[in-house]
């Protein structure tokens, strides 16, 4: 399976799209790379001129399969495909997920609750200051950051993520995954596969050229729940996976207001005016998050994420639904919110938990709908 969506992604002149459209012809990834010229010519987008060109080309990728393999492992890399359980959910809606994606570290369940931070690699100390603060908050509340592995914000992004003991964080190349760019992001680069993953949908050894980024942003959009862009002019690659988020995958778009007098706070303040929410606290975050995808499932979703609890154990049938999937730490906070208000410092003490743990877990419950915070740090249960 996964050796023929490799071919796939290594045939010249097959994108994402056209991909797709090859395996529903076929019937499978196998079929599409064994499909005949004749078949070729009933494929949207190829018609009778292009056929014989891609035959050849499928031809010519075939060869390339192992070798690419043995690249990817001896760099200590591992290939997942579309239809690999490890391939995030998210990525496979969008219009043109990637074939294959090389990853260096491991994804996790629940990195489903991926949050992309992007913006200027010219930033400032304030974007930089604020990209490390929400990156760190975010990692707190059990969120992966997501971001492109460049430098300003999202180098910022990916350490403020770091900074938390259990934070995570994935950074999308625009290069092969054993072509760290910019150069001086190596060692981070080495220390992100340790703590998330690294991951591209070029093969090994492709340098970062201009055009492979645009297609980059495309991924940093799809694997997340919604986009932050914190400093970014109006031209920046940031805006381009902002509209990505918005206009292609149907994701949330945020941003955090700058300095007026700052040329880089005009893309933040252009999506502002135009409809993001504006970012102040970790709560806006929580709060701009559109439902995942019916497509993800809801009750798989929650299970999976709460991979995060290895404790979780599988609830009885007679579990109301909508808790089903609570780990025992989150229904412990449940009954000690219970009907009544109540603030942090209460929760805690009647749950025993420690406070990170307990804001961590509340931030899940909040997104779940099962608990809302009302006023300050007091929190109420809806369900």
């Amino acid at each position: 399976m996964l050796r023929h969506w490799l071919h796939l992604s290594l045939t010249e002149g097959i994108g994402p799209i056209l991909q797709t459209r090859l395996v529903e012809a076929a019937g499978s990834a196998q079929g599409a790379c064994e499909i005949s010229t004749s078949q070729l010519r009933n494929v949207e987008g190829i018609g009778s001129g292009k056929a014989l060109k891609i035959h050849d080309a499928l031809k010519r990728a075939a060869d390339e399969v192992d070798p690419e393999l043995e690249r990817a492992a001896k760099a200590g890399a591992h290939l997942i495909c579309r239809e690999d359980e490890e391939y995030p959910a998210l990525l496979r809606l969008i219009p043109d997920p990637p074939a294959v994606l090389y990853v260096m570290g491991q994804f996790e369940p629940r990195d489903l609750n991926g949050i992309a931070i992007v913006g200027s690699r010219r930033c400032s100390f304030y974007g930089r200051e604020q990209a490390e603060r929400f990156s760190a908050l975010l990692a707190r509340a059990g969120f992966t950051v997501v971001s492109g592995g460049a430098r300003g914000i999202d180098s910022a992004a990916h350490r403020g993520a770091m900074t938390h003991e259990a934070g995570r964080t994935v950074a999308v190349l625009g290069s092969g995954v054993d072509v760290p760019y910019p150069r001086e992001n190596d060692s981070l680069f080495r220390q992100i596969a340790q703590r998330g993953a690294v991951i591209s949908e070029y093969p090994m050894g492709t340098a970062p050229l201009a055009e492979n980024f645009p297609k980059r942003n495309r991924i940093v959009s799809g694997i997340s729940r919604g986009v932050l862009v914190i400093e970014s002019d109006e031209r920046s690659g940031a805006l381009i996976t902002a509209r990505m988020a918005t206009e292609d995958h149907n994701r949330a778009v945020m941003a955090i207001p700058g300095r007026v007098d700052n040329v880089m706070s005009a893309g933040p303040h252009k999506l502002i005016r135009e409809g993001a929410a504006l970012i102040a606290n970790l709560e806006d975050i929580i709060n701009a998050l559109h439902p995942l995808p019916d497509e993800v499932g809801q009750a798989d979703l929650f299970a999976r994420i709460e991979d995060v609890d290895p404790t979780a154990k599988p609830q009885a049938a007679t579990v109301e639904p909508r808790l089903s999937n609570l780990s025992d730490q989150q229904k412990c906070l449940v009954e000690a919110i219970n009907d009544h208000p109540s603030d942090v410092d209460s929760i805690v003490e009647r749950s025993g938990l420690s406070t990170p743990i307990v804001l961590q877990q509340l931030t899940m419950l909040s997104l779940k709908g099962i608990v809302k915070r009302v006023d300050g740090n007091t929190y109420i249960r809806t369900k």
